[in-house]
């Protein structure tokens, strides 16, 4: 086999960290292999890709070694964050850049863009959309669309999937699994249900970003099933091993009909500049309440999270804890808000100091902040982090940071968007159970999702959302028993 892609002893080390991420690593890709790498939160498999591909050190200035290394001529980047990726304000402007490079006519370009989008199920009215406008999950596919259209030898997908509905997520898997037929694909996922069947080769990295295991497939899930749990790495059936293990019961609906109200929305609309992009008839959200959010891509789901924190402009009833919104002075009191990009609300230079931060603001005794937010930094997994900068974490480390930093005050309403996207098993977990704890106590959790075994597991109640509109309430096991009833059909 010819070997596209490989390093040889590797040493890497992130500026501020007592430790090197890798240490004598070596690593040989041959080509037309597609191989999925696998390992804990902060393992470093983003960085793997990245200096596979000459992005660390040539782009990306971090401290890195190696005896030998080879990088293939031709290759596509997917990040995890389809944002950092764009260089253009439109749509269609996004795709040409790529096609300009590739010096195609013109007078072409117009197929060729309109192929690229169908290829990852983008249909726009006009191509020449506004970028900032689109959903996260419809960035993510335009991001995809772009990387396919420099036609490369190599992939590196970077947990291309992880804000998509799943709809969504098994289109853009068929499609990589098309157009990724003769090509070498690397591939960073945590959602492995969609692409185990598409890969030969499994590379196991445990914490500290070394190599636990390297061969097929099968025989790396047989021969390693406890190290994956161990290392609480995703893997099939984790979920039902989950829920045997914890002998999880399901929430129920709790009585609503004698409960104050946390949350009120009456004829209740969002803009986006003069745009309508919102409209909610009538919904209400209980104290100890856990409601998902769901629908499609671009259905309104982040949209209606940003209106009830007063984000973008509103007009309707919106009523906090059965208090009028506009006679709040500080929403923040009553509510904490995780957003999609965990990096929209970093404030500090240290992961300590952004989970102190809010108690700062509200004069906590200094040793109560203390204890708090260690506290908060073991249930999270961050305690090795805790004077690092929040941007130097990886993907699923901010992540985590963010949903700590905002629940830190223990607010009685959370509004979350997608807070599991980019974690491992381990992490979901320890996140969803500290929601619950949370909800049980009487907080009222509001969380945008596209998990269905979140919905399955820990939410009472479904907003179902579609095109700008809330269409649905349901309890949550009537919209489960309503989807398995659909795909029985």
């Amino acid at each position: 086999m010819t070997t596209i892609a490989s390093l040889t002893n590797m040493r890497l080390k992130f500026s501020g960290m007592d430790s090197l991420l890798f240490e004598d690593f070596s690593l040989s890709i041959d080509k037309g292999e597609k191989v999925l790498i696998l390992g804990p939160s902060g393992s470093g498999k983003s960085t793997l890709l990245q200096v596979l591909t000459g992005l660390i050190p040539n782009a990306v200035e971090v401290p890195m070694k190696a005896d030998a290394l080879i990088i293939p001529e031709s290759w596509g980047f997917l990040f995890q964050d389809p944002d950092s990726q764009f260089c253009m304000p439109y749509v269609d402007e996004e795709i040409a850049f790529v096609l300009e490079n590739l010096q195609i006519p013109r007078e072409k370009m117009d197929h060729f863009i309109d192929y690229y989008l169908q290829q990852v199920g983008l249909d726009f009215a006009d191509n020449h959309t506004k970028i900032q406008r689109l959903s996260g999950g419809m960035k993510q596919r335009l991001a995809i669309a772009s990387v396919l259209a420099l036609e490369p030898e190599m992939l590196c997908l970077d947990e291309p999937t992880a804000m998509l509905d799943p709809e969504g997520t098994k289109l853009v898997w068929e499609t990589i699994k098309n157009v990724g037929e003769e090509k070498t694909v690397i591939i960073v996922e945590h959602k492995i249900e969609q692409v185990v069947d598409f890969v030969d080769r499994v590379i196991l990295l445990d914490e500290n970003g070394r190599i636990i295991a390297d061969g097929p497939k099968q025989k790396v899930f047989d021969q390693h099933y406890h190290m994956l749990i161990e290392q609480g790495i995703w893997y099939p059936r984790v979920w039902e091993d989950y829920v045997q293990e914890k002998d999880w019961h399901i929430p129920t609906p709790i009585n609503t009909a004698n409960e104050k109200t946390a949350v009120h929305l009456s004829d209740f609309s969002a803009f986006r500049g003069k745009i309508p992009a919102l409209h909610v008839e009538e919904a209400c959200a209980h104290p100890g309440e856990w409601i998902t959010v769901v629908g499609k891509n671009g259905a309104g789901k982040s949209t209606l999270l940003l209106a009830m924190m007063n984000l973008i402009k509103t007009s309707g009833t919106y009523y906090i804890l059965e208090q009028n919104h506009k006679r709040i002075k500080h929403l923040a009191e009553y509510v904490s808000f995780v957003f999609q990009n965990p990096e929209f609300q970093f404030v500090t230079n240290s992961v300590y100091e952004e989970i102190a931060f809010s108690l700062h603001l509200t004069k906590w005794e200094q040793e109560t902040i203390s204890q708090r937010v260690n506290q908060m930094l073991k249930i999270y997994h961050l305690e090795e982090h805790k004077q690092t900068h929040p941007y130097q974490l990886s993907m699923g480390q901010k992540r985590r940071l963010s949903v700590a930093a905002s629940i830190v005050k223990e607010q009685p309403i959370i509004f979350l968007d997608e807070p599991t996207f980019g974690q491992d098993a381990k992490n979901t977990f320890a996140i969803l159970e500290q929601l619950e704890q949370l909800r049980a106590q009487g907080t009222t959790i509001i969380m945008v999702t596209h998990d269905l075994n979140i919905v399955k597991y820990f939410a009472t109640k479904v907003w179902e959302m579609d095109n700008g509109k809330l269409v649905k309430e349901s309890s949550a096991s009537n919209y489960i028993e309503t989807l398995q009833r659909a795909v029985i059909s």
